[in-house]
């Protein structure tokens, strides 16, 4: 449930007092809050709000508490208006219509449904408010759904374990807010590495001064039902729909934070130290802020038993600031030494164009027999970003909800990890007709095959929830499942635009096959009668486990190249199962005038290829994800090749933009500079501007060129290495249009110790001359010499 809108003019809260004392929680009460006109800067900050929990203990079961507690039997709250969702800060419209929307339905085949039964609604549970937050996790042999302010616990036939309950009733006894209100938005997930649940709601959201406090209960068990470990952590700010992500170091929980008056301040990131929390111990959490330009962000969340790779920081992603992009971050945290930890971004990941849904108010959502319309929520991405690790690959799936035509659709992505960074390896939009489809959530299973649940509701359909899926070796970019409804609902919301918040796909970790999906749905026409349903399916081919199997994987996984030139790579093979197979090697997604061959085409598993790209002078500058596909007879696996051209001719493009002639040609250098062969992007040179000594003043290297035919945007990535401060040391990067006499600053002065490869992107005019201009400064001070690298020049 998000609360931003609730929070605007102390004096319409004050008005409140009285009903907010006497309810747990006022979902839909007051107006929207005003988003901050003060300009931020856009780096990250620490935060205020890092330190240790203010409380902490072990609690009784919970199967004890709940016996004692209250189960929803208080009094209805009525609520005199509903205002609409404020946005948050979302990019632009699109001026093109989306170019990867899926306008015709998968099949004939469709997911095999399961289990399909009620959760928590207003047959089991008095109903308060609106919107429901529905969600859910599994277990080894449990489920726990919650919905705003309440708690169950069901076996995985649909048997309740533990009835719908307050979930406040987590911390009785444990005093303080997250004791004493029930105020909701709580989220819970299955820490898979831990055979543990995680257990969030926020507290004292009424109050018009603060502090607001997150609580947070991890089980000592897998039962459900047994005791937990509590935690209370302290804001000064108001921390609106925290989501929960699991994560090797930490617990990461993301907020979209405003101020006591309703004032839209920035997203907010917290690490909370896992280790600590599993045994009970007392634990911090460490936070950072973004800018006001952001808000919406999701932390990867892990499925599966393997690991992440040692050391890799939790991506963040949410939506970017223009209609061609995701923002990114990486969080890194250090328990150890503090100071250490870091949040670098935002940066940039280019996507295919969209609109977000319903045009300014995120309102057009059509219900049957109503004239009322509901919130799309499409300011933000959906719960969870979901994570995976192949072994070959990383991936992680999530979406949001878009304009697509005439109604709206499920954008989803695929992405994968390259070089550190996430790249879009597919990406659609789902609208195989003229329904609304909305409020999505996404996960993968262990081979690789997609499910993506949703909301869906016409003029002439009430809001019923519905899932679909693609299985690993699909056609990118389609969900070519059938559609399956799980349940139709039989009235629509009449007064209220505030639908779902959100939903959640869950994986079953006991066969990481079966998918679990959360939503709600009305049975009748009214508007405090919501009801919630958890069902499960599987898509085809999971379960079954090739007796002879082998995985594929590329190195180096991405690569530069100058058009007209070639690049190679590794493929190598091993035994994953059984004996060795002949694997026959086939390349697809090659950029046009591009060619693959492999030396040799097919290897006995164990073996290896080399994989030779090939470009042509024609080929388009750009970044291309090459899927290398190793063919058993038993298996199919496949690996991504990233490769990204530039340019090779100074007349149109950019000349050397991957600097894999391990030289500046084509650039103009002063200052300081040089070509080094360790940190690069990608490939095995990057551009390094000023030097690991000190230097007096600027140095730089430019290039002019000319924006080729069908190219709109430039791109490239930086690294800097700045351990001095704003004042004395930078990086910055400018484009000056030589057509028209303007210069745009791409790159602002930025300072930080090691920043890390960020993406920076301007827009450029075809047939236009530019000169492109990346800038280290140094003010030659013994001990603190800054430099910056640079890679990937592109146009595209």
């Amino acid at each position: 449930m998000t609360r931003s809108r609730r929070r605007r003019g102390r004096g319409r809260i004050a008005a409140l007092t009285a009903i907010l004392t006497a309810v747990p929680a006022l979902w839909l009460a007051a107006p929207a809050a005003q988003a901050d006109p003060t300009p931020h800067t856009p780096a990250a900050h620490h935060s205020a709000d890092t330190g240790p929990a203010v409380r902490h203990d072990t609690s009784p079961t919970l199967r004890s508490m709940a016996a004692h507690a209250h189960h929803g039997h208080h009094g209805k709250k009525q609520q005199d208006d509903d205002p609409g969702e404020t946005r948050l800060p979302h990019p632009p419209a699109s001026h093109i219509p989306d170019p990867v929307v899926q306008s015709s339905p998968g099949g004939p085949s469709a997911p095999s449904t399961g289990t399909n039964f009620e959760g928590i609604g207003a047959g089991n549970y008095s109903i308060t408010g609106v919107p429901p937050d529905p969600n859910a996790a599994v277990g080894s042999s449990q489920i726990v759904e919650t919905v705003n302010t309440a708690y169950a616990v069901y076996s995985k036939s649909g048997a309740t374990v533990l009835a719908p309950t307050d979930t406040s009733t987590l911390w009785s006894g444990f005093g303080g807010s997250c004791q004493s209100t029930n105020d909701g938005d709580a989220v819970v997930r299955w820490d898979t590495l831990a055979s543990r649940w995680v257990v969030t709601q926020f507290a004292n959201v009424s109050s018009t001064s603060g502090p607001y406090y997150e609580c947070v209960a991890v089980s000592s068990s897998p039962d459900a039902t047994g005791s937990y470990y509590r935690y209370s952590f302290q804001y000064a700010n108001f921390p609106d729909y925290p989501k929960l992500s699991v994560w090797p170091d930490a617990y990461y929980i993301t907020y979209n934070m405003f101020t006591a008056s309703g004032s839209f301040l920035n997203a907010e990131a917290c690490a909370l130290n896992r280790s600590a929390m599993l045994t009970g111990a007392s634990a911090t959490q460490q936070c950072f802020t973004t800018s006001s330009s952001y808000g919406g962000l999701l932390g990867a969340d892990l499925d599966g038993s393997t690991t992440p790779p040692s050391g890799e920081p939790e991506l963040m992603v949410g939506l970017g600031t223009t209609s061609t992009t995701l923002a990114y971050w990486k969080f890194h945290v250090d328990w150890t030494t503090t100071s250490n930890s870091t949040f670098t971004g935002p940066s940039t990941l280019t996507v295919a164009s969209y609109t977000t849904a319903c045009g300014n108010s995120g309102t057009c959502i059509p219900q049957s027999g109503t004239s009322q319309q509901l919130d799309s929520l499409s300011d933000r991405l959906m719960f969870r970003l979901a994570y995976r690790n192949f072994g070959d690959h990383e991936s992680l799936v999530v979406n949001d909800a878009v304009t697509a035509g005439s109604s709206v659709g499920v954008r989803w992505y695929e992405l994968r990890m390259s070089g550190g960074n996430p790249t879009v390896y597919q990406q659609g939009t789902y609208a195989p007709d003229s329904t609304y489809r909305w409020m999505g959530s996404i996960a993968e299973d262990k081979v690789g095959n997609i499910a993506l649940g949703y909301s869906q509701s016409s003029s002439s359909v009430h809001p019923s929830i519905r899932y679909t899926g693609r299985l690993a070796g699909d056609t990118l970019g389609t969900m070519t499942q059938g559609e399956v409804t799980a349940t139709t609902g039989g009235g629509s919301q009449t007064s209220y635009s505030r639908w779902g918040d959100y939903t959640s796909m869950s994986v079953d970790p006991t066969d990481d096959c079966t998918f679990w999906y959360t939503n709600e749905y009305i049975p009748a026409n009214g508007n405090f009668n919501w009801h919630t349903r958890l069902a499960s399916f599987t898509l085809p081919n999971c379960g079954s486990t090739a007796s002879n199997d082998f995985s594929i994987g590329v190195s180096p996984a991405s690569s530069s190249v100058d058009a007209g030139s070639s690049a190679t790579t590794t493929v190598s093979t091993a035994v994953t199962s059984g004996s060795a197979q002949s694997v026959s090697l086939s390349a697809s997604g090659l950029p046009s005038g591009a060619t693959a061959s492999f030396n040799p085409t097919s290897v006995t598993a164990g073996g290896s290829s080399t994989l030779t790209v090939a470009t042509s002078s024609s080929t388009p500058a750009g970044t291309y994800n090459i899927t290398v596909t190793g063919t058993g007879a038993s298996a199919t696996h496949t690996a991504t090749y990233t490769l990204t051209v530039t340019s090779g001719s100074g007349g149109g493009g950019i000349t050397s933009g991957g600097f894999e002639t391990g030289s500046l040609s084509g650039w103009t250098s002063a200052g300081t500079t040089s070509v080094v062969s360790s940190g690069a992007h990608s490939g095995t040179y990057a551009a390094r501007v000023g030097s690991t000594s000190p230097t007096n003043g600027d140095s730089s290297i430019a290039q002019t060129f000319t924006a080729p035919s069908g190219t709109s945007t430039l791109g490239f990535y930086y690294n800097v290495t700045c351990p001095d401060t704003l004042t004395y040391d930078w990086a910055a990067a400018t484009l000056k249009d030589n057509t028209t006499g303007t210069t745009t600053t791409v790159l602002a002065k930025t300072c930080v110790s090691s920043s890390g490869w960020i993406q920076k992107t301007a827009s450029v005019t075809a047939g236009h001359s530019y000169t492109l201009t990346l800038i280290s400064h140094d003010d030659n001070y013994t001990g603190d010499a800054t430099y910056t690298r640079y890679d990937d020049v592109t146009l595209s």
